[in-house]
């Protein structure tokens, strides 16, 4: 009889936390994905975390501004995929309107509608899919840079 094969399992992480849809709620989910990251091996300063960090920051403030449905929440979750090198960043609100996917002109006169050029700028990809039920979610993916534990 042969033995049974055994994977080794995929080192994925994740975080995921629910939060007002305020300021308040905005600021928490970067802070606490801050320190997820910073949990994970990737403190403050390096470029990861300051990118992650930042994608979060805009995506939460989106679904703060233009994704609250009075009385809902929205989610963030993190994940940290080790093989692929990748942290997947998704903020999902149950706002049924979809961001575009096409950019905004950042040059364009206006005080909003540069958080998309962000993010856009700062993740190896990005979009907005459906969610079961009302809204969406909206993802970015940031690759990691390869480090050593003395380079940090």
């Amino acid at each position: 009889m042969q033995a049974p094969r055994t994977q080794s399992p995929t080192p994925v992480r994740t975080f995921t936390q629910r939060f007002s849809a305020t300021r308040r709620g905005a600021r928490l989910a970067r802070l606490l994905a801050a320190h997820q990251l910073t949990e994970w091996g990737h403190p403050h300063g390096t470029e990861a975390h300051d990118t992650v960090v930042l994608i979060v920051a805009e995506l939460a403030a989106n679904a703060v501004l233009h994704g609250r449905v009075p009385g809902r929440d929205f989610a963030l979750s993190l994940s940290h995929d080790e093989n692929r090198r990748v942290v997947l960043t998704e903020v999902t609100d149950t706002h049924p309107a979809l961001p575009a996917r096409k950019v905004p002109d950042a040059d364009a006169d206006g005080d909003g509608g540069r958080g998309l050029v962000l993010v856009d700028a700062l993740a190896a990809d990005w979009g907005v899919r459906d969610r079961l039920g009302p809204g969406k979610t909206v993802w970015a993916e940031c690759a990691l840079a390869r480090h050593t534990q003395s380079e940090r």
